[in-house]
């Protein structure tokens, strides 16, 4: 049931990465109509397999995505590619506009699953590997360089504990110091008590599979190198709706604020993915769409109720 007329979908959810088709399998399941639009760029797409996924354990993200678009398909969701370059409140529904289209979707409520994006450090030959072996998270491909020679560039503080959870994995891990990135002295005492060798001389290139290139012209060989990316929030669109970003508590680094079923404090629009947790994995932030899909399908089913009660919006 659909109360306003002049809309084309009911949900236009934007991103199809997990949180994004997740979300639009829910709505689709509880037979509304909705558009999922994405530009083909998800975070995870250099990286061969995902990990930590029950029962998918090892497919690659562009081969679960792919099956997960199937299925929401097969509920009657509606994917388009694109890039959604504007959303705009139009009185009781959104305008969203893509870019190279005329013509513009109206919909009742919006689902941004826009994601983020990984900011490397500058260092040549570091993004061209970046998914293979260069990395960043133990959790997501430790596993796949347990026991081999990791390299661990230090441009922050957060580098020593990314050392500390390869070390877990490895007996073989040396921490490279990059300008800026000086272990402190606590950091520099548990380094050494575990066994994780740190070199002042700071990389200057990626070679090969994963050898670093020092300032002094020696080549340390590595079987993988760690970095630690800065997290950018994809966040335009939120702000074009008037939505401000407010730190993530755990990270302090500015992600959208939701609520537990990932409401914005923007009317009638929720937030699933790494839009609103950098920390979320595949699997959890698939977990977030489907939140954010029920609280959408539950928001409109009251507000049908009460349009059709005479009732004023809640």
């Amino acid at each position: 049931m659909n109360a306003t007329s002049d809309t084309t979908h009911d949900v236009a959810v934007i991103g199809a990465g997990p949180a994004g088709i997740a979300a639009a399998t829910a709505l689709a399941r509880s037979l509304r109509s909705v558009v999922v639009i994405d530009a083909g760029e998800p975070r995870n797409r250099f990286a061969a397999h995902a990990h930590n996924l029950l029962g998918s354990e090892g497919l690659s993200p562009l081969a679960i995505n792919a099956r997960g678009r199937e299925d929401a398909r097969a509920y009657g969701a509606e994917f388009r590619e694109g890039r959604v370059t504007r959303v705009e409140r139009m009185g009781v529904v959104f305008a969203v506009r893509i870019d190279g289209e005329q013509d513009e979707l109206r919909v009742r409520r919006v689902i941004l699953a826009t994601g983020l994006v990984d900011v490397l450090p500058e260092l040549p030959g570091l993004a061209e590997r970046w998914g293979r072996t260069v990395l960043h998270c133990p959790y997501c491909h430790g596993y796949e360089v347990r026991g081999q020679r990791i390299a661990v560039l230090a441009t922050g503080p957060n580098a020593t504990h990314q050392a500390l959870l390869f070390r877990q994995l490895s007996d073989d891990v040396t921490v490279v110091v990059q300008p800026g990135g000086e272990p402190d002295a606590e950091s520099a005492t548990l380094l050494a008590a575990v066994g994780v060798r740190v070199v002042e001389a700071a990389a200057t290139a990626v070679e090969g599979g994963a050898d670093l290139r020092l300032a002094d012209g020696s080549l340390l060989e590595a079987d993988a190198v760690v970095v630690g990316p800065r997290f950018t929030v994809r966040s335009e669109l939120f702000e074009q709706l008037g939505g401000a970003l407010a730190a993530q508590p755990m990270t302090g680094l500015p992600t959208i604020d939701v609520d537990f079923s990932g409401r914005t404090a923007v009317d009638g629009v929720w937030a699933a993915g790494n839009a609103r947790d950098l920390m979320a994995q595949v699997s959890s932030s698939a977990a977030q769409g489907v939140m954010a899909g029920a609280a959408v399908n539950g928001d409109l089913v009251m507000a049908d109720a009460r349009a059709a009660a005479g009732l004023a919006a809640a």
